[in-house]
């Protein structure tokens, strides 16, 4: 906060930081008060649309080849992605209280649509059986929405006890006894690489609510030997891990054979890739390849620029993020950004690290990129809630609420609007006093 107790705002056309000021700069004000905003809303978007286009690219052959209509699997994504628009829309317009409001009865709503698979409506393939399937053909994922649930349940609980969770027993009760509640019942569904991103998600809630480090290193040590234990117990995971670790030779019902085409596809790729839709691993020699494996098709058509911009963009993701953690002064926003962030990101960096072979064949999605509606619609409604935390920020509703209109832009730029207006308007705004709806909260 300035001297004397004055607040600044940033606004579109002047925007102020330690008492410069930045005019007619092309990009604005880096470090503005909206900056994260933007950042969530280009970053998802840009990831949406390549995601989008690698569907097609990728499942064209196989949906061509089941159906009869190349588009098949496109469309059903590009539907997706109309749903979770107006959803991710909503969310981010909502103030922090509804969230805050919202977060128990949403856990136990997920929860609740998570024992419909062991009430007879649970299917899916491989040995994961964490879909339920209703009548009509309709599917769907609930563990999904489990995670967006969880992280705000997470934030809800561990910002009112902030003060106590220097203390083993505030930080285990009630927040450990549910997630471990919400994680096993995925695991009932047979689905680890879901329940290694809830525990990712868990832990990033608990270390930006302040959870001393030493209670991480023992946390660890239980979840490792829960997980080693669950691996131990499933010849179908041995078998993944023991092809991971050693497979010499890969038939077409080998466990790395997927691993094996995956690298070959980001390998042949080089530079610049071969060309948008010129993947030859698609023609059905890649398992899942507009799903799990979608990476490895990105890689092959656009090469290690396209697999780049991709990366950057989730870090650009993760930095407005972490932006917003800082920034906002609620630790209910802070909590849940952080465990919407472990989950986002963390779920792509096991995704990549899977494709090139770092790590075994887990079964999980590329955020915003892969194919499957669930996980999309879900991964858009949290960026959404991210979105609305960012416009929350000190001084961003001042900021974007200063913003002209968008048709009153646009008339002006083909010479329809009046010029003398929009210059008296500007002119206006730099001479009324400035005041931040969050600037003065520490």
């Amino acid at each position: 906060m300035p001297a004397g107790g004055r607040t600044t705002a940033s606004l579109p056309a002047d925007e102020s930081t330690g008492g410069q000021t930045v005019r007619g700069s092309v990009l604005g004000q880096w470090n503005s008060v909206v900056t994260s905003y933007y950042v969530l809303i280009g970053a998802s978007s840009l990831l949406l649309v390549i995601g989008l286009v690698m569907v097609l690219s990728s499942s064209s052959v196989e949906s061509l080849e089941k159906s009869g209509n190349a588009y098949a699997v496109f469309f059903d994504q590009a539907k997706y992605a109309l749903l979770g628009l107006p959803v991710a829309i909503v969310l981010a317009r909502m103030p922090v209280r509804f969230f805050r409001a919202i977060a128990w009865p949403a856990l136990g709503a997920a929860l609740a649509f998570q024992s419909l698979i062991f009430l007879g409506l649970g299917c899916g393939k491989g040995g994961n059986t964490n879909w339920v399937c209703l009548p009509g053909g309709v599917s769907a994922q609930p563990s999904e929405t489990i995670k967006l649930a969880l992280a705000l349940w997470l934030a809800a609980v561990l910002a009112r006890k902030q003060q106590y969770l220097q203390e083993w027993k505030h930080v285990f009760i009630p927040a450990v006894p549910v997630a471990g509640v919400a994680i096993g019942a995925v695991l009932l569904g047979h689905d680890l690489g879901t329940a290694l991103v809830l525990f990712i998600l868990v832990a990033g809630a608990l270390f930006v609510a302040g959870v001393p480090l030493r209670m991480f290193a023992v946390a660890g040590v239980f979840a490792g030997a829960a997980v080693a234990a669950l691996v131990l117990l499933s010849d179908n995971r041995m078998g993944r891990i023991s092809n991971w670790l050693g497979g010499d030779e890969c038939s077409a019902s080998a466990d790395c054979y997927q691993t094996l085409h995956g690298s070959w596809g980001l390998a042949s790729g080089g530079i610049g890739g071969l060309g948008l839709g010129q993947s030859r691993e698609k023609w059905s020699y890649l398992p899942a390849a507009h799903n799990d494996f979608i990476f490895a098709i990105l890689g092959e058509e656009l090469g290690l620029v396209g697999t780049l911009v991709v990366l950057g963009l989730f870090g650009l993701l993760a930095f407005a993020m972490v932006r917003v953690i800082m920034r906002h002064p609620d630790p209910f926003v802070k909590i849940a950004t952080g465990g919407i962030l472990a989950w986002v990101v963390g779920q792509a960096f096991i995704n990549i690290a899977v494709v090139i072979g770092l790590a075994p064949v887990i079964g999980v999605p590329l955020p915003l990129v892969s194919a499957g509606g669930s996980a999309l619609i879900m991964t858009m409604a949290a960026l959404g809630v991210v979105v609305a935390f960012a416009r929350d920020e000190p001084g961003a509703a001042d900021a974007l609420a200063a913003r002209a209109g968008v048709v009153r832009r646009s008339l002006a730029v083909v010479g329809l609007g009046r010029a003398s207006s929009g210059r008296s308007s500007r002119g206006a705004r730099d001479d009324a006093p400035r005041s931040s709806r969050g600037g003065g909260r520490a």
